[in-house]
């Protein structure tokens, strides 16, 4: 009797040494769908995750599913981000371009209160241009 259980964890330890996997898993098509624009595998988005399985008969949609609604409020967080950083964005650069223009300003300021040419440098001045 102990030499048949002893036999059948054997044949059970060597059937689960088998199913173990050491190497990395790659999914089939991955390639295929980054070339075309798509996502990584056939769950991350798209019509398998985002559409509800079924829908009332009178054509009324279902109610979503959890992960539907987790995904969506994932997607209104994102969208929210990425409007704030935008608008931090334009402001950024409406306030470089103001930068700009005020060092401009003060350059033209700067010039203005320089000394001018007087009489004869002005007269040869005039006679180079």
């Amino acid at each position: 009797m102990a030499a048949t259980v002893r036999t059948l964890c054997c044949s059970a330890s060597r059937s689960l040494r088998r199913q173990i996997s050491t190497t990395c898993q790659v999914q089939a098509g991955e390639k295929w769908r980054k070339e075309h624009g798509l996502a990584r595998s056939g769950t991350e988005y798209g019509p398998m995750t985002d559409l509800p399985d079924w829908s009332f008969a009178d054509g009324r949609a279902a109610p979503l599913m959890k992960g539907q609604q987790r995904r969506r409020q994932e997607r209104e967080v994102l969208a929210r981000r990425i409007v704030m950083l935008d608008s931090e964005m334009d402001r950024g650069i409406e306030r470089w371009r103001d930068k700009q223009e005020e060092t401009k300003r003060m350059e033209e300021h700067k010039k203005s209160l320089l000394l001018k040419p007087k009489g004869k440098l002005l007269m040869k001045k005039k006679s180079q241009s």
